[in-house]
């Protein structure tokens, strides 16, 4: 029976690989037709299709002329500000790939995620909270830190560009000063310095206007991370000593072969709930932006 079976199903797939490649056959030797469009509406397909006979182009007026529509042409509707809808698609899609890079480089989200890091590491909870948490948690934070900026950056750039009473070169100087400003004030002048030197700037005088924009940013990264792992080092402290007072105990009383992380984490956790540690670190990280 089940010899059978096999050759029945062995059966219907030659069948059906059969009828595939007829049908696949079938599709190649179709003959395909195609015609031109009647431009001139008289019944004529067998034409070019464009309306006017070609031309030469001798100047740069002319190659403009015959290349009218193979042109890409940016327009803010005559001026009034508004972007075409497909341009607005384009630039859509590009914000979308580089909104996580500016949110990580050109923000507070950098400190936050690096010091909320460092305080589960130092409670030694292993997931908890879980990384998802934290990381929503920073997005929060960073969106209550920059809102003035954003605000800012809205009000001098975006607005007068839909309104089109600034041009795109002047609606970014204006957007981006609000961002420049935040970032040279929260970045230490010797990174500034030290970049401004590797990129031949030596004669810098300490003028934050003067400082390029490319040379702000790694600047303001560095900063950041240097801050971040002072903030994680001061948290790291007491619950070291815990630690250290907890391998003490265990040791004096023989108990070696007992992790000294097992017993502390439970006085870490008491010692974090009594001392309000959240509160205490959320409030003054965002302090540190003020």
């Amino acid at each position: 029976m089940t010899g059978t079976v096999k050759t029945g199903q062995l059966i219907k797939t030659i069948v059906y690989t059969l009828c595939l490649l007829l049908v696949g056959t079938m599709c190649f030797l179709m003959p395909i037709y195609a015609h031109a469009t009647d431009a001139d509406n008289n019944g004529d397909t067998d034409g070019r299709t464009y309306e006017d006979a070609p031309g030469d182009s001798r100047t740069p007026s002319d190659t403009e002329d015959l290349n009218v529509d193979n042109v890409v042409r940016v327009e803010l509707n005559n001026g009034n500000g508004s972007i075409n809808g497909a341009l607005q698609i384009v630039l859509i899609l590009t914000a979308i790939g580089l909104i996580p890079i500016l949110l990580l480089t050109l923000t507070s989200f950098t400190r936050i995620i690096i010091v909320l890091h460092f305080t589960r590491q130092a409670l030694n909870t292993q997931t908890a909270p879980p990384n998802m948490v934290l990381v929503a948690l920073a997005i929060f934070l960073t969106i209550y830190i920059m809102s003035p900026v954003f605000t800012e950056m809205y009000t001098n750039a975006v607005e007068p560009l839909n309104n089109g009473e600034i041009t795109t070169e002047e609606a970014f100087d204006a957007g981006i000063k609000p961002l420049r400003t935040y970032m040279y004030g929260q970045t230490e002048v010797k990174d500034v310095s030290v970049f401004m030197e590797i990129s031949g700037n030596d004669d810098w005088t300490g003028d934050p206007d003067a400082v390029p924009i490319q040379v702000l940013i790694p600047a303001y990264v560095v900063s950041e991370l240097r801050t971040a792992f002072i903030i994680g080092f001061l948290i790291y402290i007491p619950f070291l000593v815990i630690d250290m007072v907890v391998s003490s105990v265990l040791m004096s009383m023989g108990m070696m072969m007992l992790p000294p992380t097992t017993i502390s984490m439970p006085f870490k956790i008491l010692l974090f709930v009594l001392a309000d540690g959240w509160n205490l670190i959320i409030v003054n990280l965002v302090k540190t932006f003020y």
